[in-house]
């Protein structure tokens, strides 16, 4: 007993645990911006929502979410959203399977991949502008059009409305799809096929039965994630569309901006607020669709 003791005395007690803040002192940038840039102007639209003229309580400004005009703006939004998320989510999935069957160090690949990656981010003012010189008014396709099949030089309106931002949105949709969907198709292993053909699957019993269901949480997150782009993108809009609010961020650009109709600021933070609970509840399911496909890119 008293050897134990006597070991027990010299033996070198444990050190508690330090926790080093070396870590989060590198993280202390990335956090400083976040909130800058996103934790205080969504405090301030949370705010600007339910605060009054005089500083008070209300719920005026979001009882005016419910008009014809904002539900109308919030309707044509979310049909821009879907039908852009939709042909870009097919288009960019068809697409992508070419880029993936592709030899990994082929020219094509890495051309098609590389510019899908500039494409992606191609948007704003450039972007309308690359298509109002091609398809607006006086466009090159436009008096191509006309000189050949006799149609008005002047074109149509049709690209300063709905179906006109449905194209352009599609425009940088596809590419998003391409880069966001390739990691899914790249994590199909080639045992997964070959095992479904040694138990006598065909090509096409192979994708509808193992493919698909694998590939469906990774396209469905996707699509919900081009849904996201389009329904908070507002320059390339802004920017083909000089008047008229038929989608909500422009509805936001004439409440806060209009000299006809005053006193619309506080309808631009609801509205801007809507926004953001829709983009949240998207999102939100988007990280629910990774996390269900990340379990099998592992």
């Amino acid at each position: 007993m008293d050897a134990i003791a006597a070991a027990s005395t010299t033996a070198p007690r444990a050190r508690p645990r330090r926790t080093s803040v070396a870590p989060w002192l590198g993280l202390l940038p990335f956090l400083l911006y976040v909130t800058i840039f996103l934790v205080w102007p969504t405090l301030s639209v949370v705010s600007g929502a339910f605060r009054s003229e005089d500083g008070g309580f209300t719920l005026e400004r979001v009882r005016a979410l419910t008009d014809e005009t904002a539900l109308r703006a919030l309707r044509q939004s979310l049909y821009l959203s879907f039908s852009s998320a939709a042909l870009g989510a097919v288009l960019g999935a068809l697409l992508a399977y070419l880029i993936v069957t592709a030899p990994p160090n082929s020219l094509m690949r890495r051309t098609v991949t590389a510019v899908c990656g500039v494409l992606a981010q191609f948007g704003g003012v450039t972007l309308a502008f690359a298509w109002l010189a091609t398809l607006g008014f006086n466009g090159l396709l436009t008096n191509l059009f006309a000189d050949v099949l006799g149609t008005s030089g002047t074109g149509s309106t049709w690209l300063y409305e709905l179906p006109g931002l449905i194209l352009v949105y599609t425009y940088f949709q596809i590419p998003l799809m391409v880069i966001v969907f390739m990691p899914a198709l790249e994590g199909l292993r080639p045992q997964w096929r070959e095992a479904a053909v040694n138990l006598g699957a065909s090509t096409f019993q192979y994708w509808i039965k193992v493919a698909l269901p694998l590939l469906r949480p990774a396209f469905l997150g996707s699509a919900l994630l081009l849904f996201a782009n389009a329904f908070a993108a507002y320059a390339t809009a802004a920017a083909l569309i000089s008047q008229g609010s038929f989608i909500t961020p422009l509805l936001i650009r004439t409440s806060l901006t209009s000299e006809v109709v005053l006193g619309q600021k506080g309808l631009g933070f609801a509205l801007a607020l809507q926004m953001v609970v829709v983009v949240a509840i998207v999102m939100t399911a988007y990280a629910l669709m990774l996390r269900r496909t990340a379990r099998w890119l592992r």
